[in-house]
């Protein structure tokens, strides 16, 4: 008889989640008795636990996830053949929790650049930033003139280019890729930045960067007025010769860990990331909030069918009725395209045992941890507020991330199941294993194995306790393992909207 074999999230639940592969026909230890799986349940996937009635609505973490499309026996597979979604679900009051967070045993710190501005890096690179497509090869030509150069005291020079900036109205569109790019301009992990465009381009230079002290920190050029692609690029070393030797002065000081702004991210996600890795960095996130720092919950068509539990956590009614009115923008924008908001979860996260948007999205809301809910945010708008936060954003992870990089987050943790690798300059991106066969399958890439919890060998609250020491470390200079390959070049992606003309 298998023992151990199965969690079983809450004591409403119908199913449980497999914790290994479980073969048909194995018993399973079960309280008070025994289980047979009436078939193969994958690892990750889930089995019943009782026959559910065709119609009957099923619970994962005291919390519905779909509805049973026909009679489920007890040890059947439950999965997409038998379980789907509903047009409305009985809303489940969320289980109460305490709203005053983790009280800190003792005063965190990290060791990290304090900006003239006041706000705090936690890396210390140049940007070479472009206003439009149409300068990003210079852009990049800038950064990769300078790859294995010794700049002492400077983390490396980060090209950030897009695919946009020009063929644009004076709408929303533009709006938002400005706010994006002046959020990076002015992220404090940058010492310095280039911002180089065109000339000609929707997006001018002058326009973007105004309001901004040009020629201290922020310095700008157009290849039209350099005179052409090699001045540009010729300017563009020159500029970042000089950049570093004062960024290069710049040192690591103590700083209170409630200089930490952590941006939350789950991608390819699997039927462990709500069980371990999303709720050990909810953990960590009150461990952080209770010091006083910020934490950034994003993706919203990702808490779609889950919003009641952070409805429930707003601290004003104001915040409560912001996030329900970006949650009703994203359901007349599916509409517009038609598409429906549970278009997810994807093919990788289904393999993995998700298979409803309910589901994904209680795993999902898990990374926010216990705290109130201070501020709703739009896409790359400036985090100002302390403690849990949310951004409107895509589910989209690289979108989604640069977002919250923009707002100012200055590190990013990243849970996967699946095994995504995403790095992200200028902040550092920890990503956060949900299992331990993904953690050693893919070792140089996972920065964190919260498989452990999914093991039996280390609660959710030791996980998030351990996690959080890894959020300071790592905000100190421990590289992550992306950075250890000098990957995270290519991941800033501004969301796009608007006619591109």
């Amino acid at each position: 008889m298998l023992q151990q074999a199965l969690i079983q999230l809450h004591p409403r639940d119908q199913v449980a989640v497999a914790r290994v592969a479980i073969a048909e026909g194995a018993a399973v230890a079960l309280s008070g008795g025994t289980l047979v799986a009436r078939t193969a349940i994958p690892a990750g996937h889930k089995i019943a636990l009782a026959p559910i009635a065709a119609g009957a609505v099923v619970l994962k973490y005291g919390q519905p996830i779909g509805v049973a499309s026909r009679a489920v026996a007890a040890g059947e597979h439950v999965h997409g053949h038998n379980l789907s979604m509903a047009q409305s679900l009985p809303a489940q009051a969320p289980d109460a929790v305490d709203s005053a967070g983790t009280t800190p045993a003792q005063a965190a710190t990290f060791e990290g650049f304090l900006r003239a501005d006041g706000r705090v890096g936690t890396r210390n690179y140049i940007g070479v930033i472009s206003s439009v497509n149409c300068s990003a090869t210079v852009c990049k030509a800038v950064a990769r003139s300078f790859e294995g150069m010794a700049l002492p005291g400077v983390d490396g020079v980060v090209a950030i280019t897009h695919g946009s900036g020009c063929g644009m109205s004076d709408g929303e569109g533009l709006a938002l890729l400005r706010r994006t790019l002046r959020g990076y301009a002015t992220h404090p992990n940058f010492a310095a930045v280039v911002v180089i465009g065109l000339g000609c381009e929707v997006n001018q230079v002058g326009t973007l960067l105004e309001g901004m002290e040009t020629g201290g920190r922020v310095h700008a050029l157009t290849i039209q007025g350099e005179g052409g692609t090699r001045e540009a690029i010729e300017r563009g070393q020159a500029l970042v010769r000089q950049l570093a030797d004062e960024a290069g002065k710049a040192r690591r000081t103590p700083l209170p860990a409630s200089r930490l702004v952590v941006g939350l991210q789950c991608g390819g996600s699997d039927g462990y990331s709500g069980i371990s890795a999303n709720p050990a960095l909810g953990a960590a996130v009150d461990l952080l909030v209770a010091q006083g720092g910020t934490a950034i919950l994003s993706e919203t068509p990702e808490i779609y069918g889950a919003e009641h539990l952070l409805l429930a956590r707003a601290a004003r009614p104001e915040v409560a009725e912001r996030l329900l009115e970006r949650l009703r923008w994203w359901e007349a924008y599916a509409a517009r395209n038609g598409a429906e908001l549970d278009n997810n979860p994807s093919p990788g996260n289904k393999a993995g045992g998700i298979t409803t948007i309910l589901e994904k999205s209680l795993g999902a809301v898990a990374k926010g941890g216990s705290s109130p809910l201070n501020a709703v945010l739009e896409y790359a708008q400036p985090v100002r507020d302390p403690g849990l936060v949310f951004m409107d954003t895509p589910g989209y992870d690289p979108v989604s991330a640069t977002g919250q990089v923009a707002g100012g987050a200055n590190l990013i943790c990243f849970t996967t199941g699946r095994g995504s690798t995403y790095g992200c300059k200028p902040t550092p991106s920890l990503k956060l294993a949900t299992n331990t066969p993904l953690f050693e399958r893919m070792n140089l890439d996972m920065d964190f194995n919260a498989g452990t919890i999914v093991d039996g060998r280390q609660s959710v609250a030791e996980a998030g306790e351990a996690l959080f020491r890894l959020m300071l470390d790592t905000a100190s200079g421990r590289p992550t393992r992306s950075e250890e390959h000098g990957l995270g070049d290519n991941e800033f992606v501004p969301w796009q909207l608007g006619a591109v003309m």
